[in-house]
């Protein structure tokens, strides 16, 4: 039995906004930035139309930025999707290199983490023994 598949109604850009968390101010910078990979189509009346692969893309470039990622390697990141095949060896050096940067950051971030169990350990022990007075005190 053959179905046919009716295609996903376009989004506003309130409704687009609700699904990856961006603002609407967010959106429209995304758009005259260049961030999208492909254009974001318009009604008659010129309101913005997004499809489910712009949100789709989006969610990508919000976990990239929320990564750390800079804006410029974004911008490329997504010119180089614009452009199409051939290109996939320049994107995977630029996604590597980010990798490699979350992984630093992470790896430092677990070192804080253990300085600052180590703190808790410290301050829940000697108030445990009520002996926690004068910790750290700079008056002393």
């Amino acid at each position: 039995m053959a179905t046919t598949e009716t295609p996903a109604e376009p989004l506003s850009i309130g409704q687009v906004a609700e699904r990856t968390g961006l603002s609407v101010h967010a959106l429209r910078f995304y758009e005259r930035e260049g961030l999208l990979v492909g254009p974001v189509q318009r009604t008659a009346g010129g309101r913005r139309r997004y499809t489910p692969v712009d949100v789709d893309w989006l969610l990508i470039c919000v976990r990239l930025r929320e990564s750390g990622m800079p804006l410029a390697d974004l911008k490329r990141f997504a010119e180089l999707v614009r452009h199409g095949p051939g290109n996939e060896a320049e994107r995977l050096r630029l996604l590597d290199a980010h990798q490699r940067r979350v992984e630093e950051r992470i790896q430092a971030l677990e070192e804080c983490r253990s300085v600052i169990a180590w703190k808790v350990g410290v301050y829940t022990e000697h108030l445990a023994r009520d002996e926690a007075r004068g910790l750290w005190d700079p008056t002393v």
